[in-house]
């Protein structure tokens, strides 16, 4: 007995979809940053050459998702509060104890040291002078004294490298830990500060850093980024030792 097949036609995704999945691509890979205003809809329909109410429709699912929220009169912007999973009372506690700051040192060598790796192997030109702009940014804010504002910019100097790495894992990942790695580079700022002997050795090092990524050598970059950090890991051991010498003194001293 012959059975004759029965061919399905095969669904095409409805258009709505398939912009709804370039936006949220947009947005994982950075594209799109959290609190962005995105484009007006008439721009958006001319870049992915499509009609307003598709795009209208995926902007609307984009929001039921709460990746994105609307302002009325304001436009529509990417949700701030996307990357606020690493922002609870527990990892401000961390970032007020004296031991996390070597945990996050630990940490911070293997996402800086593969971002740096990735970046001097994937990034564009535009990549190289977005991480060139932010490095000469932290010079120009040090001008201004101001430990936070001097951290934020080091902070940009290091989410620039990850987004240079083309690994959208790394990028969200540093992005969600903002608070915790700025709030720990604060700190680790004012102790170098007192020894200013210390800070032109990091600055070099960043610059070192800088020039390996851009020069298109991983394997340099790796190795820069690792010395980097190292070193302030040997600085700020050194310190607490002598912290911890001068409370013995000062105890002894009471007695």
């Amino acid at each position: 007995m012959n059975y004759q097949q029965v061919k399905k036609p095969v669904k095409q995704p409805k258009l709505s979809d398939v912009i709804l999945a370039q936006l949220e691509s947009m947005i994982i890979e950075g594209s799109l940053k959290p609190g962005e205003k995105l484009p007006p809809e008439r721009e958006l329909a001319v870049q992915f050459d499509v009609s307003r109410p598709s795009l209208r429709e995926a902007i609307q699912k984009l929001e039921a998702k709460n990746l994105v929220t609307r302002k009325q009169g304001g436009g529509t912007f990417v949700n701030e509060k996307i990357l606020t999973g690493l922002s609870d009372p527990l990892f401000e506690l961390m970032s007020k104890s004296p031991e996390s700051q070597f945990d996050l040192l630990e940490f911070r060598h293997g996402i800086e040291g593969m971002s740096a790796y990735y970046a001097a192997m994937r990034g564009t030109e535009a990549d190289f002078s977005e991480i060139q702009k932010q490095h000469e940014n932290i010079g120009n804010v040090q001008l201004d004294e101001n430990f936070h504002t001097e951290a934020e910019a080091v902070f940009d100097f290091y989410l620039a490298i990850c987004a240079a790495s083309h690994n959208a894992v790394i990028l969200q990942l540093a992005r969600s830990m903002s608070t915790l790695l700025i709030d720990s580079i604060e700190q680790n700022l004012k102790i170098v500060a007192k020894r200013p002997d210390v800070f032109a050795k990091i600055s070099d090092y960043r610059k070192n850093l800088l020039e390996a990524i851009i020069s298109g050598q991983p394997q340099k970059a790796w190795g820069a980024s690792h010395r980097h950090l190292a070193f302030i890991e040997e600085v700020l051991l050194k310190s607490t030792q002598e912290n911890s010498r001068m409370e013995r003194s000062m105890r002894r001293m009471q007695r």
